[in-house]
């Protein structure tokens, strides 16, 4: 193991005290450096809060914010916060109009968020929840509520986020954020493994010719392991599936993210790319927003996911506003 580090037993504490030297925008609630808040808080909007383990960045408190996020709560490497975490972030950024919790769809965030969620009820704060389940590969179509919720939350974050800027109530965010996670689809392949600090040693083996397609950000099993194919069959295996479940029409616009894992140089993300486009070009389908290079990695995986959302006329509006965070800016042109 190669890694600039301490103590590893430190290592998302001395991280978050990285961040929160580098960026006064974000502060942290209840004394508790893993309650990562906005320093702006809004009165009156809705509140968005995220969570889930470290080893992800940009996801998840990367997306605290304006425009995006108001809140994340922060666990350990590949592990949930708490309740306790994500309610105290829930009690910071309530500004009277509620709250939204968005996270991904894994066992521990369900449970905790649940448990934090009812304790915001006793405070009388509304909460509501959204869980994204974009992954592709993770369940068949009928089971998508078995599905991991991966990159693809990056569209759910913004869709949502812009609506409670504008200051739609929490019905209509939740509506929206929902109808964000309903459209997306996402699919993913690894080339190699990560190494968790506190572990020391790679999370999983996979062959110096081989790839994985479908695997998970945590090394959750994929669904096909064969030898390394070039960038355009790769693509279009992992476009295969996505266009499966995805209803496209001549004139129909999408977003795509195209999202390096940790360890892949963001040129191949623009080889990658230029496959996507060429196959939406083929169906005649417009590609309204684009998003290239790191948003949800996995330590140092070298690998790559595919994003795409259907887009709507709301969600296209939605999607392309401004918003401004510690680690992505969007300006719209």
């Amino acid at each position: 193991m190669k890694k600039f580090l301490n103590d590893p037993v430190d290592f998302v504490d001395e991280m978050l005290e990285g961040i929160y030297r580098a960026h006064p925008q974000v502060t942290y609630a209840a004394g508790d450096k893993r309650c990562l808040v906005t320093a702006n808080v809004k009165p009156g909007k809705v509140g968005i809060a995220t969570g889930g383990g470290s080893g992800h960045l940009p996801l998840f408190l990367g997306y605290v914010g304006d425009g995006m996020l108001d809140g994340a709560a922060v666990g350990g490497v590949f592990q949930s916060p708490s309740a306790e975490q994500m309610y105290q972030v829930t009690k910071h950024i309530d500004q009277g109009a509620g709250v939204l919790y968005i996270y991904g769809n894994y066992s521990g965030d369900i449970i905790n968020f649940d448990m934090a969620a009812e304790l915001a009820d006793l405070d009388g704060i509304q909460v509501k929840q959204v869980v994204g389940n974009d992954d592709v590969a993770s369940s068949v179509v009928g089971e998508e509520h078995k599905r991991r919720g991966v990159a693809g939350i990056f569209f759910v974050y913004k869709a949502a986020g812009a609506a409670a800027a504008e200051g739609l109530s929490l019905d209509e965010v939740a509506r929206i954020a929902d109808k964000a996670r309903l459209r997306t689809r996402t699919m993913g392949v690894a080339l190699s493994s990560c190494v968790v600090p506190e572990i020391g040693h790679a999370t999983f083996s996979i062959g110096e010719d081989e790839m994985e397609i479908g695997m998970g950000i945590h090394g959750e099993p994929g669904i096909s392991r064969t030898k390394l194919a070039p960038a355009d069959a790769v693509v279009d295996e992992m476009m295969a599936r996505i266009f499966a479940e995805q209803d496209y029409k001549a004139g129909d616009s999408v977003a795509v993210l195209v999202n390096g894992l940790g360890g892949t140089p963001l040129e191949e993300l623009y080889i990658l790319f230029r496959r996507v486009g060429q196959l939406l070009d083929e169906r005649s389908v417009t590609v309204k927003h684009v998003w290239i290079g790191e948003f949800a990695t996995s330590m140092e995986m070298a690998g790559a996911s595919i994003s795409v959302t259907h887009l709507d006329e709301e969600l296209d509006r939605l999607i392309g506003k401004p918003a401004g965070t510690p680690f992505f800016q969007h300006v719209p042109a």
